[in-house]
C-alpha cells in the first residue's frame, strides 16, 4: 500500500496557532498549479508499478482554491500516477469555503472523504484561534456534502484551546457526534513558538487550560465517544466502524507515500534502500526549480534498517491495535517481541504494554505516556 499526499499551501487566514507552510497570499496559485502539475509529471517514471491506495489533498486550504481547480489537481495525478479504483480520496475543508458548488466538483471527481476542520463548536473558541467560520457555517457544509452524496466525513475538534474548559469541551463533541459525523480527530493544542498565539500566552494576553484540565477533557472526551460508538484506533481518532482513515493508518504503518507540493514529505523503498526526503518550503524555489524541469527536493536521508524498525514501532504504537508482529516479521525478518525484548519487559512492569500472538500494543497507560514508552525503544 502507497499513499499519495499533495499540499495545497494557500488559505485566507492563518489560524493564530498554525505554524504550517500556507500563506494567503493568492497571486502565486496560478503558478503554484503549474508548477505542482510539472512535479507529478517529473515523477511518474519513477512511479511506474507502484499503486497509490489513497490520495490525501492536505493545506492549507484547498478548498479555497478557484472553482475547477482541485479537479483538475486530482485529474492530473490520475493521468500521471496509477490510482486504485477503490482508492480513499480525501480532501481538507473549511467550513466558510465549502460551497455546494465547490463540494459537488469534488465528488464529481472522485473524492470520496471529505476532512472538515471544525476545531470547537463554541464561537467564543473559534474567535480566540483565528478562525473565519461558525458552526452554522459547519453545519450548513455537512448538509451540502451529505446531500451531494459524500458518507466518510471528518470533523477536527480541538482541547486545551483559549477560553475552553471542560463543560465546553465535552459540549462541543456532544455537539459533533450528534450530528452523526462518522470519523472525530479530538487532539490537543499544541503551541507552536512563532505563532501569534504562543506570543499571547507568552506574553500573557491569552490563558490556556493547566494540563490537569486538558487531561480530564481527554478522558472525559474519549468516553463520550466510546459511549456514542466510536472505536479509538490511534491517540486522537475516532471512527465508527468501517470509517477509519486509511491514508493516516498508512503512515501509521511506516508505508510508503510520495508527498507534492510545498514542504512535501516523502518515504519510499527505492533500489533497495529505505529514503526519506522532503520539498523546499520556499515559494519562489519550489516554483523555479520546476519551471526549469527539476525537482525542488531540499533533503535526501537514507534510512538504516534499524532506524526503520524503530520508525516502524514508533509509529505502529500510535494505533490502539499496535504493531502487527506478521506485518513487523515479513518486513524485517525478526519478531518485534524478540528483537525488543528488554525494552517490553521495561514497559510490562511500567504496566504500559500488552502482548498477544498477534500484535504489541500501548494499553491506555502507555497511549497517555506514549512518548516515555518509545524511549524504551530507543538504541536497541
Amino acid at each position: 500500500m502507497a499513499g499519495l499526499y499533495i499540499h495545497i499551501p494557500f488559505c485566507k487566514r492563518k489560524c493564530r496557532y498554525c505554524d504550517f507552510v500556507s500563506s494567503p497570499d493568492y497571486k502565486y496559485e496560478d503558478l503554484y498549479f503549474i508548477a505542482l502539475i510539472e512535479e507529478m509529471r517529473l515523477y511518474s517514471a519513477l512511479m511506474q508499478g507502484r499503486r497509490f491506495d489513497t490520495v490525501f489533498v492536505g493545506g492549507g486550504t484547498p478548498t479555497s482554491l478557484k472553482d475547477g481547480r482541485l479537479a483538475a489537481i486530482l485529474n492530473a495525478a490520475r493521468k500521471f500516477f496509477s490510482i486504485s479504483e477503490d482508492a480513499e480520496i480525501t480532501v481538507e475543508a473549511n467550513p466558510e469555503s465549502s460551497e455546494e458548488k465547490k463540494l459537488k466538483e469534488l465528488y464529481d471527481a472522485g473524492v470520496n472523504r471529505i476532512s472538515f476542520g471544525l476545531q470547537s463548536a463554541c464561537s467564543d473558541e473559534l474567535v480566540a484561534i483565528g478562525r473565519l467560520h461558525s458552526f452554522e457555517d459547519f453545519e450548513r457544509a455537512v448538509g451540502y456534502a451529505r446531500e451531494i452524496g459524500f458518507e466518510n466525513i471528518n470533523a477536527d475538534v480541538m482541547h486545551g484551546l483559549p477560553m475552553q474548559t471542560v463543560g465546553t469541551y465535552l459540549k462541543n463533541l456532544e455537539t459533533v457526534s450528534g450530528l452523526g459525523i462518522p470519523h472525530i480527530s479530538s487532539y490537543s493544542l499544541i503551541l507552536e513558538e512563532g505563532t501569534p498565539l504562543y506570543d499571547d500566552v507568552i506574553s500573557g494576553k491569552a490563558d490556556l487550560p493547566d494540563a490537569d484540565d486538558v487531561a480530564d477533557m481527554e478522558d472525559a472526551g474519549f468516553d463520550i465517544l466510546g459511549n456514542k460508538g466510536y472505536i479509538r484506533y490511534e491517540i486522537s481518532n475516532f471512527a465508527i466502524p468501517g470509517f477509519e482513515c486509511r491514508h493516516n493508518l498508512n503512515y501509521w504503518d511506516n508505508g510508503e507515500y510520495l508527498g507534492l507540493g510545498l514542504n512535501s514529505h516523502s518515504a519510499l523503498h527505492l533500489s533497495g534502500e529505505w529514503v526519506r526526503f522532503n520539498n523546499t518550503e520556499l515559494m519562489g524555489e519550489y516554483i523555479e526549480k520546476l519551471g526549469e524541469g527539476k525537482l525542488p527536493v531540499k533533503n535526501t536521508e537514507k534510512i538504516e534498517r534499524r532506524e526503520e524498525m524503530f520508525e516502524t514501532v514508533m509509529l505502529g504504537l500510535r494505533k490502539c491495535s499496535g504493531v502487527s508482529r506478521a506485518d513487523f516479521k515479513k518486513r524485517f525478518g525478526v519478531d518485534p517481541v524478540t528483537y525488543y525484548a528488554a525494552a517490553i519487559a521495561q514497559l510490562q512492569l511500567d504496566g504500559m504494554i500488552e502482548i498477544n500472538e498477534n500484535s504489541m500494543y500501548l494499553n491506555k497507560r502507555g497511549l497517555d505516556y506514549q512518548n516515555e514508552a518509545l524511549l524504551k525503544f530507543m538504541g536497541q
